[in-house]
Formats: C-alpha cells, sequence, structure tokens
C-alpha cells in the first residue's frame, strides 16, 4: 500500500500557492472536506445539545461523531474523548485536578525533551501544594531519551510522569511502554503528550500504557483545538472544577462551557481523510484503515527523511540535531555563521516554508546548547513532496 500525494495535494487548497512547506509539525494544511465540513455545519441549524429541536440533534449528532471518529484515531473509549480549546489548556486542566490529590513530599517528573506545555503545566501544579518536581534529561548528542533516565529519578513518592511521544522539536520518539512499565512499577500515573506523535503513527492508548494522553486535530489535517483521552475508570474518580449547572458525566464534566460544534465537525471530517488516505486499504472499520494509512504516511515520510538528510548531509555548515533512532521525520538545524531565523528568511524568499526557533521546547533547546534561538525546523507530512525536499535543499546551498 502506498500514498497518492498527488491526490493528497489535490484535496489542499493552501497547496496551490506553490510553497514548499515544511511547516507540519506547527500546523498542517487543511484539506478541502475539512473546510467543507465546517461551514456545512455553520450553514445547518444548531443549539446546545439536545434531542428536541432540528438544532439540537444537529450539535448532538456532531459531538457524538467527532467523539467517535477521536476514538477510533486514538485507539480510546469514544465516551472517554474530551475536546478543549488546545492540548496546552487541557493539560493545564487536568494538572490542576490532579494535584488535588498531591501534597508535600509527593513527587511529578517531566523531561528536559518536552514541549513546555508539558512540563510547564505540572510544575506550577506541583509548586501550588509544594509538591516536588525531578527531571529526566535526554542525550543531547544523540537525542535520546532511554527509559532508564526517567526510571533513576523515579520514587515510591512519584505520583505522575508527563513525557512525550515524539519531540517536537527533534522528533524523538522514546520507548513509551517502557516508560509506562517504570512509572506504574513506582505506583505513578502517566501522562503522554501525543500532539506531535499522532501526526504520524498510529495512536493506542493501551499499547502506550498511557492513563492519559493529549493531541491536537490542527496538527493532522483538522481545525484548531485540542484533545484528551484517559482510561475510563480514571477520569470517572477526578473531579475538575465546573459550573455548578453544567453536566457532572464523562467526559463532559471536563469541558468548559459550550463545544464549538463547528470545529468537531471539522475533527470527524480530518479523521475521515486520514483513513482514506489509502484507497485500496479494504472495506475494514475506520480503526483498520486509520492504521493502513499512518503504515503508508510512515513509508513515505521516512523516505523523504532519508532523501532530505542524504541532501542536507552534502552541504557545508550543517548541523543537524535529529539523530535518535526512533523518529518522526522531523529535522532541526543549524547552518555556521548564519542565525536559524536568518536561514529561514532565506529559505522563504525561495518560497519554501521552514520556521526557525526553539518551539515552545525551549529547556530541549537550551539542553542541546541552542538557546531560545533554537534552529530551523524542517517538518514533513503526507502531502510533501520529492520536490519540496529538493527546493528546500537548493535553496539552502545559495545560501552565501
Amino acid at each position: 500500500m502506498h500514498l497518492d500525494v498527488d491526490a493528497i495535494r489535490a484535496l489542499i487548497p493552501a497547496l496551490t500557492s506553490g510553497t514548499a512547506r515544511f511547516d507540519a509539525p506547527g500546523g498542517t494544511q487543511t484539506p478541502q472536506p475539512v473546510i467543507d465540513a465546517i461551514a456545512e455545519a455553520l450553514a445547518r441549524p444548531l443549539a446546545n445539545r439536545g434531542h428536541v429541536t432540528q438544532g439540537e440533534r444537529n450539535a448532538e449528532d456532531i459531538v457524538l461523531a467527532a467523539r467517535r471518529a477521536m476514538g477510533d484515531l486514538l485507539g480510546t473509549d469514544p465516551g472517554t474523548v474530551v475536546f478543549g480549546r488546545s492540548a496546552t489548556q487541557l493539560t493545564y486542566d487536568l494538572a490542576r485536578t490532579l494535584a488535588g490529590t498531591w501534597g508535600p513530599g509527593d513527587e511529578v517528573v517531566v523531561t528536559r525533551l518536552d514541549h513546555d506545555a508539558n512540563i510547564r503545566p505540572w510544575i506550577q501544579a506541583a509548586e501550588a501544594v509544594g509538591a516536588t518536581v525531578r527531571r529526566a534529561d535526554f542525550d543531547p548528542g544523540t537525542g535520546e531519551l532511554a527509559p532508564e533516565r526517567i526510571g533513576e529519578v523515579l520514587s515510591p513518592r512519584t505520583r505522575l510522569v508527563a513525557v512525550t511521544a515524539a519531540s517536537n522539536l527533534l522528533g524523538t520518539r522514546p520507548d513509551i511502554p517502557a516508560v509506562a512499565e517504570l512509572a506504574h512499577r513506582a505506583g505513578a500515573l502517566l501522562h503522554v503528550d501525543a500532539v506531535h506523535y499522532a501526526s504520524h503513527a498510529t495512536v493506542d492508548l493501551a499499547a502506550l500504557g498511557a492513563d492519559t494522553l493529549v493531541c491536537s486535530p490542527y496538527k493532522f489535517l483538522g481545525p484548531h483545538l485540542g484533545v484528551l483521552t484517559g482510561r475510563a475508570a480514571l477520569l470517572e474518580s477526578l473531579r475538575p472544577d465546573k459550573l455548578l449547572p453544567s453536566a457532572d458525566t464523562v467526559p463532559e464534566r471536563f469541558e468548559l462551557g459550550t463545544l464549538p460544534y463547528e470545529l468537531l465537525a471539522g475533527v470527524r471530517a480530518a479523521v475521515d481523510v486520514l483513513a482514506a488516505l489509502v484507497p485500496d486499504a479494504g472495506d475494514g472499520d475506520r480503526r483498520a484503515r486509520l492504521a493502513a494509512s499512518f503504515a503508508a504516511v510512515e513509508v513515505h515520510e521516512e523516505a523523504l527523511r532519508e532523501r532530505l538528510e542524504a541532501g542536507l548531509s552534502e552541504i557545508g555548515g550543517v548541523t543537524v540535531y535529529s539523530r535518535a533512532a526512533r523518529r518522526t521525520p522531523t529535522l532541526l538545524f543549524t547552518v555556521a555563521g548564519h542565525r536559524p531565523a536568518d536561514v529561514s528568511r532565506h529559505l522563504a524568499g525561495h518560497g519554501v516554508e521552514a520556521p526557525a526557533g526553539s518551539f515552545y521546547a525551549l529547556e530541549a533547546s537550551r539542553h542541546l546548547g541552542l538557546g531560545a534561538e533554537g534552529g530551523v525546523r524542517v517538518g514533513l507530512a503526507p502531502y510533501s513532496s520529492a520536490e519540496d525536499v529538493d527546493r528546500l535543499l537548493e535553496a539552502l546551498a545559495l545560501l552565501g
């Protein structure tokens, strides 16, 4: 099975601009079926969820369809799918809720590899209740975060381990099941940031061993919002702050205010687009078709990553920091004698979108010795092409 990249690109209006886009880790471009689903939801009657009027029923149908779609994508019960403004917001809400069960002497583990959205909420929640934060370091030479580094900072007082399934800066994919085993053996919960991971691989909550997990649909062809899921029994046990009249059921007790119905319609459409990336995948259920799509995506993106890395190795002065054995098709690099922001501007002048910075993975960037300035990040997506890669390499070779 393979991807028809031309067919995928034809679905995405923004790609007609001609720009070679490598900014997918910050957010993918939007397919027309997703745009249409959002517009259709807004064009039809809508009201607060219910079962009496057509508007109420439309809203109810949209929410349930979006939960089912994300349940298929994440390998989780649709009844545990929580929607929020962003993965950052959902992580903050979860951290504050869990911290209500912590106290002085309790410990929380974070890693320097993570996006700050999976570091700062836990640090601030721990500090608010007098709990201790311990950090696990990754190897700056390889970009690897070995499970044993996390194991070294666990103790019988560890209450939670927060770790990324894939670094948004380097692409590093830690061995999450191994981390889960260590965390659970210590009696701790495992929270996984799958924002970058879910764009490139099949997610399975149980197989990862995660107790809770967040992702962002706008990283995989959908609209801007966040999703949280977790073990049903755990979510049932948590009592987040909420309005008195708000529903006390899961997942509604975690969702503050009225949901953005039109965006949820876009989420369902995005998952359906992903499930159809391999037309010859058969008539299996959506979860099976998604697995086939992501298997093909990984093959496609890996081939392009190898092409990109080979080309970068031939350009003088380029240092690539993404070296982990298992990683997404996301590369961070610098060019000797040039600030990353200047390299990014040069590429933009040649029709290549490759942003520069630390991308909120500030602790990782500092650990690499790059500081807040970071590097140039090149991220591939299902719609990336060999021609895009060649354009980037040609433009980079012209850098004076």
